[in-house]
């Protein structure tokens, strides 16, 4: 027999049973109820399934994203919950799966990014023993990140965890160039070249090699920027910060950097 619980609001059995009570000299009493006595029976569709997480009820509302990012998707999603929809007491709602991720991965790239930064400075200064020279190839770093910032505004692409990646992978890039102009431009004034003229052999010498690193690492990402298949979601951002980036980073590093170059060390010419 099948009986609807208010409670559990599942199928299920129940019998009561009343002690047997026997006395002595008289007749024995039955040892049972009619279930109709104790329960009001009543036959109806129940869930077939009931999700449980932590000892409560969930009910759980899936959904594929296309076409858009799923941070803004998510935010006009809540917006729209609080405005159109009124929970009763004792229900809330809570947003999980891959945004549950996203937001993990984000708050971890708050910290990565800032660290690998310092990692960055802290290596030019060993390399080059000063800080005005560690400066000067750091600041390849902004004008690369405007550069990525730049392509995927261009492209209508959203600011996702994988171009945070191709940010911190485009760093290195632009640091890199300014390291093979300085490091040369350096080894010119060893040699007892002048200011001016060190920085213009150094800026026509180490052209080709600049522009050479700059278009095997971008021509490199080509294919993922334009790619439309599987995995494109994850691809295209990366693909699209780096070459972005390593435009701009390269027309600082042979156009500005050699200016910058001559602001800082001019003072110290002059002296010597």
């Amino acid at each position: 027999m099948v009986i609807k619980n208010f409670f559990t609001e599942c199928f299920c059995c129940s019998f009561v049973a009343l002690p047997q009570a026997e006395q002595e000299g008289a007749d024995t009493r039955p040892d049972y109820v009619p279930l109709k006595e104790v329960a009001r029976l009543e036959i109806a569709y129940g869930p077939n399934q009931i999700s449980r997480e932590n000892g409560k009820r969930r009910v759980v509302v899936t959904s594929n994203v296309r076409g858009r990012d799923l941070g803004s998707f998510v935010e006009d999603v809540q917006e729209a919950v609080r405005e159109k929809i009124k929970l009763p007491a004792g229900y809330w709602t809570a947003y999980g799966g891959t945004f549950e991720q996203l937001i993990s991965a984000r708050s971890r790239l708050m910290i990565v990014v800032p660290v690998a930064l310092l990692l960055i400075i802290g290596l030019l200064f060993m390399a080059f023993g000063s800080g005005r020279e560690a400066l000067l190839i750091f600041s390849g770093v902004p004008l690369a990140l405007t550069g990525g910032v730049a392509s995927l505004w261009l492209r209508d692409i959203p600011l996702s965890i994988s171009a945070g990646v191709g940010f911190i992978a485009l760093s290195g890039v632009a640091v890199l160039n300014g390291v093979v102009m300085v490091s040369f431009i350096k080894s010119l004034r060893q040699q007892g070249m002048g200011l001016d003229e060190s920085i213009i052999e150094g800026a026509l010498t180490r052209l080709r090699p600049i522009l050479m690193t700059a278009l095997v690492a971008s021509l490199g990402f080509v294919p993922m920027a334009l790619n439309t298949g599987a995995g494109a979601e994850v691809q295209r951002p990366l693909a699209t910060v780096v070459i972005g980036g390593i435009i701009s980073s390269t027309a600082l590093t042979l156009l500005v950097l050699p200016a910058l170059y001559r602001l800082f060390h001019r003072e110290k010419a002059k002296q010597s």
